[in-house]
Parts: C-alpha cells; structure tokens; sequence
C-alpha cells in the first residue's frame, strides 16, 4: 500500500430506475444490488467495496431512490437515502438524458444545495441517444442548474465511461488507509443477498401491483455437512390474498418461475448447489407497520 493510498465513501443517488445498481454491479464486477425496472428495487443501504491496490479503496453506498414517500416504508427509504449525503466524501447523482428537468431531479436540486460534499454528475443510457451531440446540451442544461464537482455521460450497462466515473472519484477522496481488506466486495450478510436474490426474480416475474408489496425473509439457511450444499428456506410476504394466489400460480408454476431464477443466481453467489424451498404468507398492509419493516431487515438505527 502506497502513502498517496486514498480511501472514502461514495454514495449513488438519483431517482427510482434511473440505473444506480446497474451501475454499482458493474463498477465492483459482482451482482450485489438487486436490479429491476420496477421502482423500490433498493430498499436498504447496500456498501460494496471497490479496492485497487495501487491507487485506493472506495465504499459505495447504493441508497434507495429518493422519492416522495406513500407509506412509512416509503419515507424510510427517502430517510436512508437523505440521511447519507453529509456522511460521505463524494455523491454519484445519476440521471438519464434530458433536457428537461423534472420534479422529482428538482427536489434532488434542493436536497444537494443543503450539503458541501463533492457531487459527480453521471447522465446515464448514453447507449440510448441516436445522435451523441444531443448529450452536450444535456450536460449544459444541467450544468446551469447546480455547481458539479464533474458532468460525466455514461452507460451503466454497456460500461461505457466507467473508468471515468473511477479515476474522477479517485481524484475526489482524501488519503487514507483500507476500511476492507483487499478481498472484500460487499459487507452484506450472503442471508440477506439471498433474500434480495429471491426478491429480484419475483420483482421479474410478477405484474405491476404485486412487487412493491412484498419482501423476502429467509427462515433457514444451513449448509449441507461435508457438501458444497446448502439448504435455503423462504417466505415471500405479501399484503392481500389475491396477491399469494397470483404470486403461487396456477398449479404453483409462478412460484416454481421465481424459485428456479432465484436458485439459479444464488447458487453463483454461494458457488455451492441450493436446495431451495419457498412459501407464501400474507401479512396485511406491513409496508405501514414500523415492527414488521423491522422485521424484514430494514432498520434505521444502522444508520
């Protein structure tokens, strides 16, 4: 490790869908952060870890989409996604192409001007403009809106620029030693990445309403003695019952569709063959009860 060796937390805002875990994935090499394109995919504050033995190690912080919230799950999610930008050295705002600026870019306007950290202002889906030079009128719509650090045009999912948004967070963070050891990716519990997992296949496979009224919890998670084996069982909770019928399927196929995506990915997340089992409970409204966010695992007093 060199004494010109830099070390700091990075956070990732933007709106719900505008591409944050697409690109967190993408930056540290693993699938860590669940992606959809159904809002409230993120849901708790995820930290990878991208280490470069050279130059540094940065912390990312993948927040929830920052939003006007509908139910308490909601305004905890805006609480965590807030709550993060005056605790870490530089702010990743992703947005996508435009030259209008919306509502929901202007309350993230308002809510950066309260803070001093350094903000990166990455314009994503470059990979959807047909003519390129539309980006620079972008970039100037944006540029006369708020003072950035640095205006970066990129893609996420073709990884076009994300070199780019590496060495300009490089050149924003103090020097400082490793947090994490060289190894480290993620300091998520693999219980929970393996909720997310199984949250992400059902987010795919079910239609618009059901998604944001579920959650994952893991009821077991054992691996097999003296096998590259482990034993998953969990619960998807929804909040009605219609929902558990189209959530099961007919016959259990939907139920089946989602546990065989979501063993599938976990067991390249564990490297390990999973015997996976998966039930569905209702639990009423929960995303409007402070014990039950608690329960599945979102709690405010981590941060």
């Amino acid at each position: 490790m060199t004494e010109n060796f830099k070390s700091g937390f990075v956070t990732l805002i933007g709106r719900p869908n505008v591409g944050k875990s697409t690109l967190m994935n993408h930056l540290i090499g693993q699938k860590i952060a669940i992606t959809s394109n159904k809002p409230q995919t993120t849901r708790n504050r995820i930290q990878t870890i991208y280490t470069d033995e050279n130059r540094g190690q940065i912390i990312f912080v993948d927040t929830p989409g920052i939003h006007k919230a509908k139910n308490k799950l909601g305004e905890f999610m805006v609480n965590v996604a807030e709550h993060t930008l005056n605790e870490v050295d530089v702010i990743l705002w992703l947005v996508e192409p435009s030259d209008f600026i919306g509502a929901g870019e202007q309350h993230i306007i308002e809510k950066l001007k309260t803070v001093k950290t350094p903000v990166i202002l990455v314009i994503n889906k470059l990979d959807t403009l047909d003519n390129k030079d539309k980006m620079l009128e972008y970039i100037d719509t944006y540029r006369k809106v708020y003072d950035f650090a640095e205006i970066v045009p990129a893609s996420a999912l073709r990884g076009e620029n994300t070199d780019v948004i590496i060495d300009l967070i490089f050149k924003y963070l103090p020097y400082g030693p490793m947090f994490y050891d060289e190894d480290t990716i993620t300091d998520q519990p693999e219980r929970q990445i393996v909720a997310e997992l199984i949250r992400e296949k059902a987010l795919h496979a079910l239609n618009e309403e059901i998604p944001h009224g579920i959650a994952v919890s893991i009821d077991q998670m054992k691996k097999r003695k003296g096998r590259k084996m482990f034993d998953i069982d969990a619960t998807i909770i929804c909040e009605r019952d219609s929902h558990k019928g189209i959530i099961i399927g007919k016959q259990g196929a939907m139920l089946k569709k989602i546990g065989t995506n979501a063993r599938y990915e976990i067991e390249h997340l564990l490297d390990a063959k999973v015997n996976l089992k998966l039930w569905v409970k209702v639990k009423k409204d929960w995303r409007d009860s402070d014990y039950m966010i608690k329960n599945f695992g979102y709690r405010e007093e981590e941060f």
